[in-house]
């Protein structure tokens, strides 16, 4: 593997990392406000960010690299209303979407095509991670002002399923 994407593949554990402490703290302040669902679903995308960091950590160790830990930057713990965390969550999700971007782009220039295969489930993942946290900013949005509504998501937002992604 190319000392380059060795480096950048290691910066993406880091962020991979960060997004899961990131969903960590969000789960928190949902625990300390009692939306309860909302934590649950923030608790499960942790658990996904896990999961992915760990993807990663696992390709690196596979092509022979050296895992290289970094420090994982404090997330913020404060938020203004669940909408808010889930604006920021999208914000998120859209720059993580980047860096995947980046690290494509980086393999195809380097002709390393064990990396872009490796991160074409990202790619394809990604569309999903967008998709799901965007969902619930649309609907947020449309029950602002409703506690009713917000009490009728919170809910539902503890229905969803614990996804569990086999190593590759």
């Amino acid at each position: 593997m190319l000392e380059s994407i060795e480096k950048a593949l290691n910066k993406q554990l880091n962020e991979e990392l960060y997004s899961w402490y990131l969903y960590l703290s969000m789960a928190s302040w949902f625990e300390d406000k009692g939306y309860q669902g909302f934590a649950a679903w923030m608790h499960a995308q942790a658990q996904e960010e896990m999961i992915h960091a760990m993807k990663f950590y696992h390709f690196i160790s596979d092509r022979n690299g050296r895992v290289i830990l970094q420090q994982i930057k404090t997330p913020k713990n404060e938020w203004s209303s669940p909408l808010n965390i889930f604006e920021e969550s999208l914000a998120h999700e859209q720059y993580i979407t980047g860096c995947i971007n980046d690290l494509v782009t980086e393999a195809r220039k380097s002709n390393d095509h064990a990396t872009d295969v490796f991160l074409q489930w990202f790619v394809t993942e990604q569309v999903e991670e967008e998709d799901n946290v965007g969902t619930f900013v649309d609907r947020l949005k449309m029950v602002e002002g409703a506690p009713g509504g917000l009490f009728m998501m919170d809910q539902e937002a503890g229905n969803r399923p614990r996804r569990r992604r086999a190593r590759s």
